[in-house]
């Protein structure tokens, strides 16, 4: 018999979405339900793998966020994914979505699965990261529909001064205010944009989009703006915390379900490797 550890392996990209109302997070969990061993199950099931599939994602996400734009990388065994058409006449890419489609819980889409290029690595050949965050401020105008992606604030907000709070984080600081720390990790990153608007609907709605993002960080930063929109706060505050460089007990992580991961961006085929290099050094200010 052929020793199965000999087998070649095949680096495969998945993009797919998932509404994170029901699970307890990304990361598998005991006992939890999680996007990562639902996605996991569905991947040992159509490969016929001996192991579970390992996957590595761009973003954990926490529980109750979600992702429109979320990506992963998994290596599989080369023969089982060209065994995946059958008798079908079609492309093993093709054939996954649809094998995927059969087994996974109706709150995950596969979009795509494809052969990954050379280089490349879900979190660490990633450039940024956009996320969405969802607040309405006229709890009457509420669409019921949204309820599971849209945070209810209870007093109203001025845009402006939100938007221009928002605005004054943006650029490469350590963001240690906003995260929570882990031991060994760094919490300098690159905040590329920051801004807010309100949608034509009503709802107020925030772009951040970053190069990483530590623990919590996407809803603190929301959390430290929120009081600038309610008069409570000067637009200067939340630049104030932020080079405090500590927690504030003053700022609110937001609740998760208003947060959407929408886009994951990479480099051309040539930088992945590269990219992935550059990121998995430890930053800091004077790198």
């Amino acid at each position: 018999m052929s020793d199965p550890s000999a087998r070649a392996l095949l680096r495969v990209r998945l993009d797919f979405a998932y509404d994170g109302t029901d699970f307890s997070g990304w990361a598998a969990q005991p006992g939890r339900r999680t996007v990562e061993a639902e996605l996991s199950a569905a991947l040992t099931t159509v490969l016929r793998a001996p192991e579970p599939v390992r996957l590595t994602v761009a973003g954990r996400t926490d529980a109750g966020v979600h992702a429109r734009g979320q990506v992963a990388h998994a290596d599989v065994d080369a023969e089982a994914w060209g065994r995946l058409p059958g008798r079908a006449d079609r492309a093993p890419s093709e054939a996954a979505v649809s094998r995927l489609r059969g087994v996974l819980p109706v709150d995950i889409v596969v979009r795509r699965a494809a052969p990954a290029p050379e280089g490349f690595d879900a979190r660490f050949s990633a450039l940024r990261r956009r996320y969405l965050y969802r607040l309405c401020d006229a709890p009457a105008r509420l669409d019921p529909l949204r309820r599971h992606d849209t945070v209810v604030s209870r007093h109203p907000l001025d845009v402006e001064a939100l938007d221009a709070a928002a605005r004054s984080l943006v650029g490469f600081h350590d963001f240690a205010a906003f995260c929570k720390r882990r031991e060994g990790a760094s919490t300098v990153r690159t905040l590329l944009e920051y801004s807010w608007r309100r949608l034509d609907d009503g709802t107020l709605a925030a772009t951040v989009v970053a190069d990483a993002f530590c623990h919590s960080m996407v809803r603190s930063l929301v959390g430290a703006v929120v009081p600038v929109g309610e008069g409570r706060r000067a637009v200067s505050w939340p630049a104030q915390v932020m080079a405090a460089a500590q927690r504030d007990p003053a700022v609110a992580v937001m609740p998760p379900h208003g947060l959407s991961l929408e886009e994951v961006v990479y480099p051309p085929e040539e930088d992945l490797a590269a990219r992935a290099e550059q990121a998995r050094a430890v930053r800091t200010l004077d790198a």
